[in-house]
């Protein structure tokens, strides 16, 4: 006599990295503050004790999302600063390092830069997130002491403006529905953001 016994019920698919962007991603279309750990489990199709085996709440899963995308903002950031160069060629850098995170990371940076600092996770990574923009006016005012960039605006207003555009990526562009690749996006960017702010020789 045969029998049948019922397969066994395992973990769930999903690793911590890809539990993390799925949620990420419900975030996003929903709202942080209005997901629920359930909504995040029916989006996942599995029980909530089950992504609690990953992480232990919510918010764990923001910090997540919003260091990854913060430790690559501040290092590619780190890396034009360090650049024997003048300030237009780091800010240069700088920019073009940063629009390359945005798209590598999209969900995640969608997800910082729509933060409200409803919670202590927020509040401080919006802290880095105005630490980061410091940085850059920085970078603009020893372009603008070393003569390499315009001197018309204070470099506070350059990096908002200049970052804001890059920032904008997120809310348009969708990578394999845009006509742009990332290459031919990040060199337009490059040239609108850098030809207003650039000294003439």
């Amino acid at each position: 006599m045969t029998t049948t016994t019922a397969p066994r019920r395992g973990r769930p698919g999903y690793d911590r990295s890809t539990l993390v962007a799925v949620c990420v991603a419900t975030f996003n279309r929903h709202g942080y503050d209005a997901t629920s750990m359930g909504m995040l489990a029916a989006e996942l199709g599995v029980s909530k004790s089950a992504i609690y085996h990953h992480v232990s709440s919510k918010e764990e899963i923001l910090e997540m999302a919003l260091g990854q995308a913060l430790d690559a903002l501040e290092t590619v950031l780190a890396e034009a600063e360090q650049l024997d160069e003048s300030g237009a060629k780091r800010l240069e850098k700088a920019l073009r390092s940063t629009v390359q995170v945005l798209i590598e990371q999209m969900p995640q940076v969608t997800l910082l830069l729509r933060l409200r600092g409803n919670s202590p996770v927020e509040t401080a990574a919006l802290q880095r997130r105005r630490d980061i923009t410091s940085r850059f006016g920085r970078i603009v005012e020893s372009g603008q002491k070393d003569g390499s960039l315009v001197t018309s605006q204070p470099p506070r207003r350059i990096a908002r403006l200049v970052l804001g555009m890059v920032n904008s990526i997120v809310d348009w562009y969708r990578p394999g529905e845009s006509a742009a690749e990332p290459a031919q996006l990040e060199e337009s960017i490059l040239r609108l953001a850098l030809d207003g702010v650039l000294a003439e020789r």
